[in-house]
């Protein structure tokens, strides 16, 4: 990648933009500032892409979707009259389609769009802040802003003895060589739930583990149902409990935890920790900078993405905004706008939706019920279960829930989640509710095609005045 880029970059000593990370985030704020007409230097260190196409969104949703594949064969018994089976033939032969396909977009959607951006510049190597611009494996590259997107890497908990353990986080799972017997999981959010289902299903023994509930983030409802759902599948959870210590031997990897004040031995072939990000910031020289950065060593960014040092920005898993791929890319365009036009814009994520991709998918948008009130919201609520809805009904497959926030006041919807095994791509009809301010009367007076799971949504906003279990097909 550098050899053929960086003569271009070499020819100049200056540039208007210096972007530091050549991932989603770093791509997007360099393509907008090169539309802009400016001088890009797209500073890149390690694999192009970032880790979207490398390591995260692409790599875990191929193999999601691999492993509900063989879910949907084995389930095919919900249908009288059917039967199936289906088993992983060659763990490798799949690493390595998943490999191919992320090679590919790498290729297709990062190295290769650089040659059609004249203003873009890609560098190679380390870079650091100083003065004028930044450090690039000391050479210095001058320029008028800079936005730092260098992204994020798992993190892992202080737990006594797992510095001695060889354990895997999600980029190294999804690179085994060969499938465990048995998997501990350290963690129950978006990460640790969608993998833990996924090597479930691949055949493997999983224990999640999470100190506090399955998918802490989302509505209590909607992290019951899915633990329902994990627990039917045999995989088995311990939630609410304390982490005491962990150990590996030749046997496998032994956590120990406290339930109810009650020491369990959980035990093991591998061990997975999936207990969130850490942003790449120890390198960058922040605090010689003066650039802030919260408890966890992210950036803190107010809502033009500036960071608090004039003429720096930021954007993406580095700073302490939303941590998903399509926001990282959102603000990046934000900064490199505001950086180069004058600080107008403002980062708006109010209609943000966001999918966890486990099976029921759960996805949502807006304010929880707990966050509407904490907003001074005099909140009401609809709860819609998947038995209701004649799309979950044909397909037989109940798992799930609909539930709509709204102001009991004005009736204008304020945040909703789907749980549903097509809900991801049902929520971007209430994000949209959400951005235009829609009612639930609005919102259930809609037409909606009949047999889909997006039409929960209509059945969620009627059942803030009627029982919808009393009307006729379509009658609402």
């Amino acid at each position: 990648m550098a050899d053929c880029c960086t003569p271009n970059a070499r020819s100049r000593t200056s540039y208007d933009l210096a972007v530091i990370g050549a991932g989603s985030a770093g791509f997007s704020a360099a393509i907008t500032a090169a539309e802009q007409g400016a001088n890009v230097a797209l500073i890149g260190h390690g694999t192009i892409g970032g880790t979207c196409v490398n390591v995260g969104c692409v790599p875990s949703k191929t193999m999601i979707r691999a492993a509900e594949a063989l879910h949907g064969a084995r389930t095919a018994g919900r249908f009288p009259g059917l039967s199936g089976e289906a088993q992983v033939d060659d763990w490798r032969r799949l690493i390595a389609a998943k490999d191919d396909l992320v090679s590919t977009l790498r290729q297709k959607k990062y190295a290769d769009l650089l040659p059609a951006y004249n203003g873009i510049a890609y560098i190679e190597g380390a870079a650091r802040l100083n003065g004028g611009g930044v450090i690039v494996d000391g050479n210095a590259i001058a320029a008028g802003k800079t936005i730092i997107a260098t992204g994020g890497r798992p993190s892992v908990p202080p737990i006594p003895g797992i510095e001695k353990v060889h354990y895997l986080t999600s980029t190294t799972l999804l690179a085994l060589e060969d499938l465990p017997r048995s998997l501990i999981v350290i963690g129950g959010g978006y990460i640790g739930a969608e993998l833990a289902q996924m090597m479930a299903r691949m055949g493997v023994a999983v224990t999640v583990i999470c100190r506090s509930r399955l998918l802490p983030q989302v509505e209590p409802e909607v992290s019951e149902a899915l633990a329902a759902a994990f627990r039917a599948e045999g995989i088995a959870l311990h939630c609410g409990i304390a982490y005491d210590a962990c150990r590996e031997d030749e046997t496998g990897v032994t956590v120990c935890v406290k339930d109810d004040g009650r020491l369990i031995e959980l035990k093991a072939e591998r061990l997975l920790v999936a207990t969130g990000r850490t942003p790449n910031t120890e390198a960058l020289g922040l605090n010689e900078a003066g650039i802030a950065q919260d408890g966890r060593g992210a950036i803190v960014v107010d809502d033009r993405m500036r960071t608090s040092k004039p003429g720096v920005y930021a954007a993406g898993d580095v700073t302490d905004r939303d941590q998903f791929v399509y926001m990282a890319a959102y603000g990046a365009k934000l900064a490199a706008l505001n950086a180069l036009n004058g600080n107008s814009l403002v980062y708006d994520n109010s209609a943000m939706p966001w999918v966890v991709f486990t099976d029921p998918q759960v996805a949502g948008v807006g304010l929880s019920e707990a966050a509407a009130q904490a907003a001074g919201h005099d909140v009401k609520t609809s709860i819609v279960p998947l038995d209701q809805v004649p799309r979950a009904l044909a397909a037989r497959d109940t798992r799930g829930l609909i539930k709509l926030v709204a102001d009991a006041n004005t009736d204008r919807l304020l945040g909703g989640v789907i749980m549903a095994p097509e809900g991801a791509d049902s929520i971007q009809t209430l994000a949209l509710a959400l951005k235009f301010g829609l009612t639930t009367k609005a919102l259930g007076e809609m037409i909606f095609p009949y047999l889909t799971t997006v039409e929960g949504l209509k059945l969620a906003a009627q059942t803030f005045d009627k029982d919808v279990a009393k009307l006729s097909c379509c009658a609402g």
